[in-house]
């Protein structure tokens, strides 16, 4: 039986936020108080990251020990270096022989649109959003990288839809399965469980929804409003996987992107999945990366209500 939890009963991770709420930007971290064996789907054509060939199965099986998710596009990601220093002062970090160095993913949503485009996330922010979690009690919504998020974007932000963070987490038996999402997508989202539209692009008189895959088939040249989009996220269980296999169970969760968010993964999107394995627990690669999934897909609604 599938119930839902709090994303604070999976032990092994804690989520803070910090933002600017004037500037509308912010980031969310996961930090992984043991190291975590992370993969990554990414499907987008423009993602900004970090240290992201981290989290392939071809590179070193060292534990990942945050992810960062946050706004100011390429800019934020100074937002990491907050994250390094946090980590480095309680001593977290891979052994090199002369210096712990923190091994921190991260991902970025283009928000410069939203707010003001000369204030993005910080070394600061980053740090004050791993203070935040040691609270480990985050909120969705307006907060963190989800803070200067929207979606259906195609004919500007004059005719877009305020997003933000989704937060959503269930238990099958042993096993724990969350998901963390920034929504920032150039498409309309979708409610997974009766596919009804609830955010997206705007009519242009306001009082009702328009259709992003209608209007981009209508299109003949490339616009510069494409630029501003990606949905980057996480997924995080206690189940004990390898970096291969949270790599495939990061795949799996895509589904979920498909399923609520329409265009999604075009190359004026960056999205990115991560996929965290925290725990021990004995589970199939199959019923994990199913529930990565459905929990995906209901952090994607919570994003946009």
């Amino acid at each position: 039986m599938v119930r839902e939890i709090s994303i604070t009963e999976i032990e092994g991770v804690r989520i803070g936020n910090a933002q600017n709420a004037d500037a509308k930007t912010g980031v969310t971290v996961l930090l992984f108080d043991q190291g975590a064996k992370v993969g990554v789907d990414i499907s987008g054509g423009g993602p900004a990251s970090r240290e992201t060939p981290l989290a392939s199965p071809l590179t070193a099986d060292n534990p990942v020990h945050a992810i960062v998710l946050s706004g100011g596009s390429a800019f934020g990601l100074a937002a990491g270096d907050g994250v390094m220093r946090y980590l480095e002062e309680r001593g977290v970090g891979y052994e090199t022989g002369y210096a712990k160095v923190p091994l921190v993913c991260q991902s970025c949503i283009y928000d410069l649109g939203c707010g003001r485009a000369d204030i993005r996330p910080d070394a600061d922010m980053g740090y004050a959003a791993c203070a935040d979690a040691e609270k480990n009690r985050p909120l969705t919504g307006s907060v963190g990288g989800g803070t200067g998020a929207t979606v259906g974007k195609l004919c500007g932000m004059e005719r877009s839809m305020k997003a933000g963070l989704g937060i959503h987490a269930v238990a099958a038996g042993g096993l724990q399965m969350a998901a963390v999402v920034v929504v920032n997508a150039l498409g309309d989202i979708y409610d997974p469980e009766n596919g009804r539209k609830i955010a997206g692009l705007r009519t242009e008189d306001g009082q009702g929804f328009a259709d992003t895959c209608q209007m981009l088939c209508q299109i003949r040249q490339r616009q510069d409003l494409f630029n501003s989009n990606t949905t980057i996220g996480a997924v995080v269980t206690n189940g004990r996987f390898s970096k291969a296999e949270m790599s495939k169970i990061a795949s799996m969760a895509r589904s979920a992107y498909g399923r609520c968010i329409r265009p999604v993964g075009t190359m004026a999107d960056g999205d990115t999945i991560y996929a965290a394995s925290a725990g021990n627990a004995e589970a199939d690669i199959n019923v994990a990366g199913t529930l990565a999934a459905e929990v995906m897909a209901q952090a994607i609604k919570k994003a946009v209500q």
